[in-house]
């Protein structure tokens, strides 16, 4: 959790200097990294997946996923666009992201962090 913190951190200076792509970078790994945080606690032997894909990780969590914010799925799109612009040409409809985009993506980093904060906390 403490790296998950971090880059919540980092997503939100970002934002504040209006350096929306990288934010919304960071605000998908803070969720990456908090959601294989609540994975590890809820199962420690198991090994956590090898995936960036924030769905899968949702997916795994099955019925736990209920306790986490709206728009999980949302952040997937901004992984390989945020750190590779040219990769995957026309991966977000309207380019790069904006600043609606990071806010909404700060949002729910935010929201999953203290959710899983809790979760380990239970």
């Amino acid at each position: 959790m403490s790296f998950a913190r971090e880059d919540l951190h980092a997503a939100e200076i970002l934002f504040r200097e209006d350096v929306f792509s990288l934010s919304c970078f960071h605000a998908q790994q803070a969720v990456e990294k908090a959601l294989k945080a609540a994975l590890s606690h809820r199962d420690p032997e198991r090994s956590l997946p090898r995936t960036h894909s924030i769905s899968e990780l949702a997916e795994r969590l099955g019925d736990d996923r209920a306790r986490f914010p709206d728009g999980l799925d949302t952040l997937d799109a901004f992984y390989i666009p945020t750190r590779y612009p040219d990769a995957l040409p026309g991966t977000l409809p309207g380019g790069l992201p904006g600043a609606t985009d990071a806010q909404e993506t700060v949002e729910i980093a935010r929201g999953v962090l203290a959710t899983v904060d809790r979760f380990i906390s239970q």
